[in-house]
């Protein structure tokens, strides 16, 4: 199949889990023949965090942004007049893409990854050039469950779902979650995504890198690291984490944390650490660490601590499982964790906690540290099972019989 994939983020301006979707999955459904062209906005002052990796069946073509606010005023409603520049630069990426997907002949399947690549959706659909499949990592109200976010974005979200021929979305919480609001069970296909065990692997460090990372922090080579990587963002909770470590201080009194990510909510997690004098225990590095760092720091610590309330799927959990260690995650709302740590019984590779609760999250920490070598153990049994069930290989076959169903059943309109 000839492939589309329109997607925001692409190595080497990664900034969330949609980033490095987009180019696992797009070298795995090469790795199975299939041709992909990537469309992708030039990201001129955006970080760089991954090193790309091209494929000589993935065609990345990067699309230039320009300004196009001056239009605003004229053309939209209040919500959308104040995203300013941001706006423009989707109003101006969508468009662009929108005209070289038409140009492009023999397109078989029109991936659009999430609501950034909407508009584009919204107006290849109408002219049926190749079935649309919407691939959906979240929604817009469980990221902004106070008032529900934007409504444009929940417009954007709803209406490329309606028009898709079939809806992609990372986990069986998320397709329950979408079927609860309404979307129809009869397009919604749950796929997991996954991970590459072999750069995401214990070996993958050398010890004198870990006492280097180690000593960096100031902290002890015995001593119990959980390591934090995400964003900072309500959902995923970062402050609660912090208020957790001051109960896990009393228990295990030399454990560390250190986290690893940017985001709104740095300023409370700063707050906490410094009222509940946390300054020597937990370790922010505020910045988007390159992929290597993160790998270093997966093999640091003894356990990886994930409190999020919402998470559709999460790439970090299986990062850690990867790497051998186990993880303590939130396992409340819409969380797709708890369909990737095991939380007891054979093959345990972790424990769920409720990442609302500082309480609880402080209880799975101090369980997790309670025994060092049963600790060892959940995570080669993370490994084992990320390894067997959750590798992108394993997530490209599952997508790429969405693709074939969808493009089987359909007839383009206009070639």
């Amino acid at each position: 199949m000839k492939i589309a994939h329109h997607t925001w983020e692409y190595p080497p301006t990664i900034v969330g889990g949609l980033g490095t979707y987009s180019q696992c999955s797009t070298r795995a459904l090469a790795e199975l023949g299939h041709d992909v062209i990537v469309w992708s906005p030039e990201h001129v002052a955006w970080p760089q965090t991954v090193v790309p990796e091209p494929h000589p069946r993935v065609d990345v073509r990067r699309i230039p942004l320009f300004d196009v606010t001056g239009s605003f005023p004229h053309l939209l409603n209040e919500d959308l007049k104040h995203w300013g520049g941001y706006l423009s630069d989707l109003v101006s990426f969508n468009m662009q893409t929108t005209r070289a997907t038409r140009r492009e002949a023999d397109i078989d399947i029109i991936a659009i990854q999430d609501w950034l690549s909407a508009i584009a959706g919204l107006n290849l659909a109408k002219h049926r050039q190749a079935p649309i499949v919407f691939h959906i990592h979240s929604a817009e109200w469980g990221r902004q469950p106070h008032g529900g976010g934007s409504p444009a974005v929940r417009a954007f979200e709803g209406g490329i779902a309606w028009e898709a021929d079939a809806v992609i979305t990372v986990s069986h919480a998320m397709r329950d979650d979408l079927l609860a609001h309404g979307w129809d069970p009869a397009k919604v296909h749950a796929v997991w995504n996954g991970v590459d065990p072999m750069r995401y692997r214990p070996s993958a460090v050398e010890a004198g890198e870990i006492a280097a990372l180690r000593a960096r922090y100031g902290i002890p080579e015995t001593a119990p690291v959980a390591l934090y990587v995400g964003r900072m963002v309500p959902e995923k909770g970062a402050v609660a984490l912090v208020e957790a470590m001051a109960e896990v201080r009393e228990h295990v009194p030399d454990a560390h944390l250190v986290i690893l990510g940017v985001g709104q909510v740095e300023v409370d997690v700063r707050d906490r650490v410094a009222r509940f004098g946390l300054g020597d225990r937990v370790h922010i590095r505020s910045e988007l660490v390159p992929e290597g760092e993160r790998i270093a720091h997966y093999a640091m610590c003894d356990v990886g601590v994930f409190p999020s309330t919402y998470e559709p799927f999460g790439i970090v959990t299986l990062e850690a499982m990867a790497m051998g260690k186990a993880c303590v995650a939130g396992a409340r709302g819409v969380v797709g964790f708890r369909e990737q740590v095991v939380a007891h019984g054979p093959g345990q590779t972790g424990l769920h906690v409720n990442g609302a609760d500082a309480g609880d999250i402080a209880w799975g920490l101090c369980e997790a540290f309670r025994d060092r070598a049963r600790l060892a153990a959940w995570g080669a049994a993370g490994r084992a099972r990320a390894e067997a069930m959750f590798t992108w290989a394993d997530s490209a076959r599952a997508t790429e019989a969405v693709y074939r169903d969808v493009a089987e059943r359909s007839t383009p309109l206009d070639r």
